[in-house]
């Protein structure tokens, strides 16, 4: 008890900093990453899914003004190099779609390629989509195959980005689910591991893809994709945060590892992803070493301040009482004062 009386000040402050730290922590995780919830992973039923209809509505295109406008590369492929758009829009893209505004794909293009590991360069001829593992046939597409062999399913949806920004896209491209009609589901499968040119990965729950129909868009805004916007092919996952949105995938690998982690989530981010979900983020062990780690390097850091400032001011404090002793020996005492005169008292002050 004496050493807890003789250190209060110390323990009230590294339990301070250690509560802020704390506090800070959560709020930070609390507001920029979504939740660590798992979802379910259920195991079809069949060998080949029946997902459900979407229908998908002839759209009604207003198409802008005309503006001068940018033209593409010589080679005229899609996958070339980006012109810089003349004004914030690009050629043939359509700024409304069934009442819905639409955010000009100049508005969020440079987060696209900021958020890219690398921009592959990849040529529409030679271009294979793979699905493969726990599939009846696997299957290699052309980008030709994909485009023109699928009826397109058009949507409006809003891609999210956990840094902040957002943009509302019209979004063309086959629904996941007629690919997997063409090579069968194995019993077994559960999840979606969706792998891309650049080197990056995440992974979906399989029934969470047939239950919202998700698609591969190779269009956003009426335009075709390109090499900075995710060519050929990105992941439109629907109410997921933006790092669920695989740009230049190159395969689908139905998988039943339902814990899988792409390259955000074995960093440190919620495997699931889903949007409005702000509940477990504290279950996350990145999140919990991050804390552990933070409190105690600055609790380390309080106590040896404090040790050292303590250490200090005893020494100085010695010494000045040193000081005050040989000063007060080497003053004689003073002598009687005489009768009737005024005294003068010279105050020593302690040092």
């Amino acid at each position: 008890m004496q050493v807890l009386k003789q250190h209060k000040r110390l323990i009230l402050l590294v339990v301070l900093l250690a509560a802020g730290l704390i506090v800070s922590l959560l709020i930070v995780q609390q507001v920029s990453l979504p939740s660590s919830k798992t979802l379910p992973s259920p195991t079809p039923s069949s060998l080949s899914p029946t997902p459900t209809a979407m229908s998908s509505p002839t759209p009604t295109i207003v198409v802008p003004s005309p503006s001068p406008q940018p033209t593409f590369s010589s080679s005229g492929l899609p996958g070339g190099p980006t012109p810089p758009p003349s004004g914030p829009l690009y050629p043939g893209e359509v700024t409304t779609y069934q009442n819905h505004t639409l955010t000009p794909i100049s508005d969020f293009v440079g987060e696209f390629i900021q958020t890219s590991l690398m921009t592959p360069d990849i040529n529409p001829s030679t271009y294979r989509l793979a699905v493969t593992d726990l599939v009846n046939r696997p299957v290699n597409f052309t980008y030709s195959e994909l485009v023109n062999n699928f009826e397109p399913t058009e949507e409006v949806v809003t891609i999210t980005c956990v840094e902040g920004w957002s943009a509302t896209v019209l979004w063309q491209g086959v629904p996941i689910s007629a690919l997997l009609n063409e090579t069968g589901i194995n019993p077994r499968a559960n999840t979606l591991i969706f792998y891309a040119a650049d080197g990056y990965s995440s992974a979906l729950p399989l029934s969470y893809i047939l239950q919202n129909n998700v698609i591969l868009a190779y269009k956003m805004n009426n335009v075709t994709l390109n090499a900075d916007t995710g060519f050929p092919l990105i992941l439109v996952a629907q109410n997921q945060y933006g790092y669920k949105w695989v740009k230049y995938v190159t395969e689908v690998d139905v998988s039943s590892d339902s814990s899988y982690l792409g390259y955000w989530e074995s960093r440190g981010y919620p495997n699931n992803a889903t949007i409005g979900n702000s509940d477990g983020s504290l279950t996350n062990p990145y999140v919990i070493a991050e804390i552990v780690g933070f409190s105690a390097v600055a609790i380390v850091v309080a106590v040896a301040c404090y040790l050292i400032l303590t250490k200090v001011r005893k020494k100085y404090s010695s010494q000045k009482g040193n000081e005050q002793i040989s000063v007060r020996a080497r003053v004689p005492l003073a002598a009687p004062a005489p009768k009737g005169k005024i005294t003068f008292f010279i105050f020593l002050f302690p040092y």
